[in-house]
């Protein structure tokens, strides 16, 4: 298995896959988590499950689904403390004549307010058009998440259409807006 190892830096953030020795930065960021805002805020989680064998099996299981072309896992460190600060993921839906893939991504709530979202999203755009060879990316979502919206379009992405009933979460199936970006 090749090592899915690509990174992109900005001049205050580094996206990149998570490595064995990021447990210590990963878990004190999911400690700090503040409680939840809204219904699309995780909030602080049972971290007891969470020992560093699991997390090296986590980094694995990336590692897999990267080689796999399945998913990418890109985590978001702050250059100044190293600081975990979220993630964002691909997740291949059709590869051939699409090279088609569907965005998300998350900041830890105890950093919102501070542009890592757009940041962290733009370079990890970034890397799925120059070198996963993605051609279209969605962002789907909840038609009532207007952070992911404002996110999704502060990046260029552009809104297609809602798809009725069609991730079942919360209980029910949900419409979600459909953002799109295709490589330039």
């Amino acid at each position: 298995m090749s090592v899915f190892k690509h990174i992109e830096t900005t001049k205050r953030l580094e996206v990149r896959p998570l490595r064995e020795d990021d447990y210590a930065q990963w878990l004190r960021a999911y400690s700090q988590r503040l409680p939840s805002r809204h219904r699309h805020d995780e909030g602080p989680i049972d971290l007891s499950d969470c020992h560093e064998a699991w997390f090296v099996q986590v980094v694995h299981k990336h590692q897999e689904l990267a080689a796999e072309d399945k998913a990418y896992v890109f985590d978001v460190f702050r250059h100044e403390d190293g600081a975990h600060l979220g993630m964002v993921d691909f997740s291949t839906l059709a590869r051939d004549d699409f090279a088609w893939g569907r965005i998300g991504y998350t900041i830890h709530n105890q950093h919102w307010g501070a542009g890592y979202g757009r940041e962290a999203v733009q370079s990890a755009l970034t890397i799925a058009f120059r070198d996963l060879n993605y051609h279209r990316i969605e962002a789907h979502i909840n038609v009532d998440n207007m952070a992911s919206i404002h996110l999704a379009e502060r990046v260029g992405m552009t809104f297609e259409c809602i798809r009725k009933g069609f991730i079942y979460e919360f209980g029910e199936w949900t419409d979600n807006l459909i953002y799109y970006r295709n490589a330039e």
